[in-house]
């Protein structure tokens, strides 16, 4: 259903103005166009429109990091881009992370250090993990990484270092030391 609204030309006439655009999105290494209001963010796209429910709809304002997902490599809360922003970006979500039945590595430690009660957060967390480990292997730092280490190219991925860096994703059930030694396991 398209989504439209009134308003005056210039000349003072009404006309209909359609608030949708075609875009490009490269999902999961699969390109796929849709036509998308406006107002549609990347989470519901995913959700709505593409069918991939493993981004989270949780709090809906950035907060919770339920519906984290990598975005031209960076994670990023899916529920406060705008998709028509973000036409031609390439995506990745959990389900993506997989190669076919062989899951990621960072899927086998969630699973192998039962880090997890719910399970609602845990795509989220997963992914925010894979792009902070990302994020370390590239050379940002975070509140918590230790300055002046001599020779030292990147932060040291210590159990302090890893809660900073996934401070943006809340999991309700506190399975917080679990997710830092599947994290851990995966870290180089």
């Amino acid at each position: 259903m398209e989504h439209a609204s009134r308003r005056e030309d210039g000349a003072g006439n009404p006309e209909t103005v359609l608030h949708r655009s075609a875009l490009t999105l490269h999902i999961n290494g699969t390109e796929r166009t849709l036509s998308l209001d406006h107002r549609t963010t990347v989470l519901d796209a995913l959700r709505e429109h593409l069918g991939l429910t493993g981004a989270k709809k949780g709090c809906d304002h950035g907060q919770c990091g339920s519906c984290t997902v990598i975005i031209e490599g960076r994670r990023a809360n899916s529920c406060l881009l705008l998709a028509v922003a973000h036409d031609g970006a390439v995506i990745t979500t959990v389900e993506g992370l997989a190669d076919g039945d062989e899951l990621h590595p960072m899927q086998e430690a969630f699973l192998a250090r039962d880090a997890l009660q719910c399970g609602y957060c845990i795509p989220g967390q997963i992914c925010s993990a894979v792009g902070m480990l990302d994020e370390v292997a590239d050379g940002f730092p975070s509140d918590a990484t230790e300055t002046g280490r001599p020779g030292a190219t990147r932060a040291r991925l210590t159990a302090p270092e890893i809660r900073e860096r996934m401070s943006g994703n809340l999991c309700r059930c506190g399975a917080y030391p679990r997710i830092v030694e599947a994290i851990l396991d995966v870290a180089p």
